[in-house]
């Protein structure tokens, strides 16, 4: 792999590693701890802004390439989490997470494996 494309897959490889991060902070927790812990919320809505942030940072080749990501969505979440902070509904934080995040891990990790092998 060259160091253009190490660089252009920057931007996944860190969607990739806070999506993993949401996850650790939800294993062995329960929806309700989101209303309840702060500290909690506080991590998980900063994941899925970074996640956003980056998936609006990957090269449309590679968002054309991999359709199979809501790349709109993810970016659209950012927008509303960073724009919108003061009516964030946490419970949606929680589903997104719990729900849609674990595939998006696996959908991100075979992009890179794919495009590593290349």
């Amino acid at each position: 792999m060259s160091m253009s494309q190490r660089d252009e897959l920057f931007h996944i490889e860190d969607m990739l590693d806070y999506a993993r991060y949401a996850l650790e902070f939800v294993e062995g927790r329960v929806a309700n701890d989101i209303q309840t812990d702060r500290q909690l919320a506080f991590a998980l809505v900063r994941a899925l802004e970074v996640i956003g942030e980056s998936a609006s940072r990957v090269p449309k080749t590679y968002r054309a390439r991999y359709p199979q990501i809501p790349w709109g969505q993810i970016v659209g979440m950012r927008n509303v989490l960073i724009h919108g902070y003061t009516k964030i509904d946490y419970e949606l934080i929680w589903d997104v997470t719990v729900d849609q995040l674990p595939r998006l891990v696996e959908q991100l990790e075979a992009i890179l494996e794919e495009e590593v092998s290349e």
